[in-house]
């Protein structure tokens, strides 16, 4: 197998750095934002009552700003969402990840569940918008009706996981994904991963972005490893 061509700079270049824990504090977010403007991250991924302060921290910077809504169940109203997306742009969020309705989806509610991210996309007002399917939960038919509905709502990426549920990304997950979304449209992996092979293995099964709190190490194994260890 061909050895992976990515720098530790490009492969930072694919991580959100998340901190999405309930009992984060104001000094786990100041270490956040230090260690995304340290190794050039893509962005910083947190809860919607630090977006004030991660924008503080992280002005002037490329590092971006992302946050989650309907977190993590995705079953909460419709005009929840979409007000907490609203906010989020408001505080400074650039991109929004968002939990799809799995309870809707699985009912075979298209409509509702189309609706609705029709509504958050609206709401994002031209900011990326990430829809997390929670892939555990889901049979490959479901994965793949979420994907076709994610696309057609004008969202700009499916996402595998909130971390939060019983198991987090896998490859054949990722891969199913970038089979029904096509080739240029963005998959999210997150989940469990924890090091630099799982990173590696999600971006070479298709993934163009990583949701990961594991991201300092991850870079860091592949600067210590050498480009041609993998």
């Amino acid at each position: 197998m061909e050895k992976n061509p990515l720098s530790p700079v490009q492969l930072a270049a694919f991580i959100d750095h998340t901190l999405l824990k309930a009992d984060a504090t104001a000094r786990d977010i100041e270490k956040l934002c230090a260690e995304a403007l340290e190794n050039k991250f893509f962005s910083v991924c947190v809860n919607g009552s630090w977006i004030a302060s991660a924008h503080h921290l992280l002005e002037g910077s490329d590092v971006k700003i992302a946050s989650v809504v309907g977190f993590p169940l995705g079953a909460m109203s419709s005009d929840a969402k979409r007000f907490e997306t609203e906010t989020a742009i408001d505080d400074g969020a650039q991109e929004i990840d968002v939990v799809l309705n799995v309870g809707k989806l699985k009912d075979g509610n298209d409509k509702f569940v189309l609706r609705e991210l029709c509504d958050i996309v609206e709401a994002a007002d031209e900011r990326a918008v990430k829809v997390i399917l929670e892939t555990c939960l889901l049979n490959d038919e479901e994965k793949i009706r979420a994907c076709k509905i994610v696309v057609e709502s004008g969202a700009h990426f499916v996402k595998t996981s909130t971390g939060f549920a019983a198991s987090g990304a896998t490859i054949a997950d990722v891969k199913l994904m970038r089979e029904t979304v096509g080739p240029k449209f963005g998959v999210k992996a997150s989940g469990g991963i924890r090091d630099t092979k799982a990173a590696l293995a999600m971006i070479e099964a298709g993934a163009t972005r990583l949701g990961t709190s594991a991201g300092v190490a991850i870079v860091k194994g592949l600067a210590e490893a050498g480009p041609n260890s993998y």
